[in-house]
């Protein structure tokens, strides 16, 4: 819950501050389906950055899921 008010709150505060800048505006994002990872984006750049963002979700989903199967022990 806390994460998902942490999205909101990124998103209010990058709106207002575009508001006043002039610029491209850029999206893209990443679709995890089981262990696939789905990467999109606007232009290269942000694709790459997405890939790498879907890299450290998967490796944090593994890492938290070893952790599961062998406990804290």
């Amino acid at each position: 819950m806390v994460i998902i008010f942490i999205g909101f709150l990124i998103l209010f505060i990058g709106m207002f501050s575009s508001s006043r800048k002039e610029g491209n505006v850029e999206a893209g994002g990443v679709i995890i389906i089981g262990p696939v990872p789905i990467v999109f984006g606007s232009s290269k750049n942000i694709s790459t950055l997405m890939l790498i963002l879907a890299i450290i979700l998967t490796v944090i989903v593994l890492i938290t899921y070893i952790i599961g199967l062998k406990g804290w022990s």
